[in-house]
C-alpha cells in the first residue's frame, strides 16, 4: 500500500489572521510565540508560500554572542540570495532589517527570545528605534517583521514589559497552542489505524505538537506497535526524540526543580505538602524554598499547573500540581530513566518497563484527554452536553473523587464523570460512585435541585461494562463516542 503524503494539519485560524495581516500590504510587526516544536516556522511557512511572496528573509538565532549573532545573518543573507556587506555590529543589522522591510521583505526572526540575553539585550533598543521610523511611515512601508519565539517569558520579557525597549510595539500576535483533537484524528485517521487506543497512545505521548507525529511518520512507525514506535523514536542510537526534553529546557534546570518536576511527572495530582515531604527527605529543603520553584516553574517556565477544585478560590490550599505538557509529562515519568539505561540493560527488558510506565501514565493522560474532547465538542457544537465553564475536577478530605465536574448553567444539568483506563476497574468503582456525587450535592446543596447526569468513561467499553454503567445509572462514553464528527 503507497504510503500517504505528509500534509499540513489544522491551524485555520491562525492561518486567516497570518493572510489577514500579510494582505493589508503596509507595516507590522507580529510577534508568534509557542511552545518549541509546535510548528511556527511552518505555519509562517506555510502561508507565505501560498501568497507567492518572494521578498522574504528568514534568520534563526543562535544562543551566542554578538558575533555569533551576525554571523549567522550574513549566512541568511546569502541562503536568501540577499546582497548586503556584512554587518559589523548590531545596530548595523538592525538598520539591514529596517532597509530590507521599506523595501517590501517580510523579516522573519526565529528563536528571538535569545534577544533577552544579556550579551545581546542592546539589540533590542536597536530595533526599537527602527521600529518606531517604520511606524512613523507605516503607510508607505511594504514590508513587515516577524518574531518567533518558543520560551513564552522571555519573549513576554522582550516585548510586553513596560521597561523593555521594545513595548507597546508590535502591531499583531498569534499565540500558537497545541493542535486540537480534530487536528490530531486527522493525522491518526490518515496515517494509522485511527482506534481509540492509538490515539490515546500517540496523544499521551505527544499531545498536539506537529512536529512528533511527522517524525514518527518520517520514521515509518507511526501506526505499529507501540514497543516499536518507542524504540525507533526513544531507544535507538539515532531516535530523533531522545534528547528532546534535554535540548527543550531541562539542560536549563538543574538541581531543586529538576527534582521538583520529576516529582510531580510520576505523581500527578500531588501537594505541595506532599513536594516539601519529599525535598526534605531527598535534601533536606526547607519549605519556603520548595515554593519559590514551585512558583518559578509555574509562573516563569510554564512547566507545571496547579489545579483547584471546582468552585475553589485559586489560591485554595487544596490545589494539586501537574505538569502542563504531556511530552515532559511522560518522559520523565516513563521514558527517561529506561532511555538512559540502554548501554547497561538488554533493549528488551527497557522496552518493556517504559511501555509499562507509559500504561500507567496513560490513566491521568485519558482523564486530560476526556476533558480536552467535552471542551472542543462544546466549541464545536457537537455532543450532548454544551459547556458554560471549564471542565474542572473535584476533590476534599472526606475522600471525594469526582475526575469530571461540568456544568451547563443554560439548562441546569450537572456532568459527574468517572474515568478509569481500565474497564474493569470503571466497573468495580460504579458501585461507591453515588457517593461521591452526594457528598458533593451536600456540599453544594444549590446543585440538587440542576438535573443531575453521571458519566462512565474508559477509552473503549465492552458491552459488559456499558451494561455496568446503565445499571448503575451511568451514560456509557468512551472514545469512540467522544470522537464522533471530530
Amino acid at each position: 500500500m503507497e504510503k500517504k503524503a505528509w500534509s499540513f494539519y489544522g491551524r485555520d485560524s491562525e492561518k486567516r489572521q497570518l493572510e489577514q495581516i500579510l494582505g493589508r500590504n503596509r507595516w507590522f510587526f507580529l510577534k508568534i510565540s509557542g511552545r518549541r516544536r509546535i510548528g511556527k516556522t511552518t505555519l509562517v511557512q506555510q502561508v507565505l508560500n501560498k501568497s507567492n511572496l518572494t521578498k522574504v528573509l528568514y534568520i534563526q538565532i543562535p544562543d551566542s554572542d554578538p558575533a555569533g549573532v551576525i554571523s549567522a545573518a550574513y549566512e541568511f543573507y546569502h541562503l536568501f540570495n540577499i546582497d548586503r556587506t556584512r554587518p559589523s555590529n548590531l545596530r548595523l543589522l538592525a538598520k539591514d532589517f529596517s532597509t530590507l522591510i521599506r523595501d517590501g521583505y517580510i523579516v522573519i526572526i526565529d528563536e528571538f527570545q535569545y534577544f533577552n540575553r544579556k550579551v545581546l539585550y542592546e539589540f533590542n533598543s536597536l530595533l526599537q528605534y527602527e521600529v518606531d521610523t517604520l511606524s512613523a511611515d507605516a503607510g508607505n512601508v511594504k514590508g513587515g517583521l516577524i518574531v518567533l519565539g518558543s520560551i513564552h517569558t522571555e519573549m513576554s520579557a522582550i516585548l510586553e514589559d513596560r521597561s523593555a525597549p521594545l513595548f507597546n510595539r508590535i502591531t499583531d500576535q498569534i499565540e500558537l497552542p497545541h493542535l486540537d483533537i480534530s487536528s490530531v484524528l486527522e493525522i491518526i485517521r490518515e496515517h494509522t489505524d485511527g482506534s481509540p487506543e492509538r490515539l490515546l497512545f500517540l496523544w499521551n505521548l505527544f499531545e498536539g505538537v506537529p512536529k512528533f507525529y511527522r517524525d514518527c511518520y518520517e520514521q515509518d512507525v507511526i501506526s505499529l506497535d507501540r514497543k516499536i514506535l518507542l524504540q525507533r523514536m526513544f531507544f535507538s542510537s539515532s531516535a530523533p526524540l531522545r534528547t528532546e526534553a534535554d535540548n527543550w529546557f531541562l539542560r536549563e534546570l538543574r538541581g531543586r526543580t529538576d527534582l521538583i518536576l520529576k516529582y510531580v511527572a510520576q505523581h500527578p495530582g500531588c501537594s505541595s505538602g506532599d513536594l516539601r515531604e519529599h525535598t526534605r527527605r531527598v535534601d533536606n529543603e526547607n519549605d519556603k524554598q520548595v515554593e519559590a520553584y514551585i512558583r518559578v516553574l509555574i509562573d516563569r517556565y510554564q512547566m507545571i499547573e496547579r489545579l483547584q477544585p471546582i468552585f475553589s478560590h485559586n489560591n485554595a490550599r487544596r490545589g494539586r500540581l501537574y505538569i502542563r505538557d504531556n511530552f515532559l509529562r511522560t518522559w520523565l515519568s516513563a521514558l527517561a530513566i529506561p532511555s538512559a539505561s540502554i548501554n547497561f540493560r538488554p533493549i528488551e527488558h527497557l522496552l518493556d518497563e517504559a511501555n509499562k510506565r507509559l500504561m500507567e501514565a496513560e490513566g491521568h493522560g485519558f482523564e486530560r484527554l476526556v476533558w480536552t474532547l467535552y471542551e472542543e465538542r462544546s466549541r464545536k457544537g457537537l455532543g450532548d452536553f454544551p459547556l458554560t465553564s471549564r471542565i474542572h475536577g473535584f476533590w476534599d478530605r472526606a475522600g471525594t473523587e469526582l475526575d469530571l465536574v461540568a456544568l451547563n448553567e443554560t439548562d441546569r444539568i450537572i456532568r459527574f464523570g468517572n474515568c478509569k483506563r481500565n474497564p474493569e476497574k470503571l466497573v468495580a468503582s460504579l458501585p461507591i460512585y453515588d457517593g461521591h456525587v452526594n457528598r458533593f450535592l451536600e456540599s453544594f446543596p444549590e446543585y440538587k435541585s440542576w438535573k443531575t447526569e453521571k458519566v462512565a468513561l474508559t477509552p473503549m467499553h465492552s458491552q459488559e461494562s456499558r451494561m455496568s454503567a446503565q445499571e448503575n445509572g451511568c451514560i456509557a462514553q468512551d472514545l469512540v463516542d467522544l470522537t464522533l464528527g471530530l
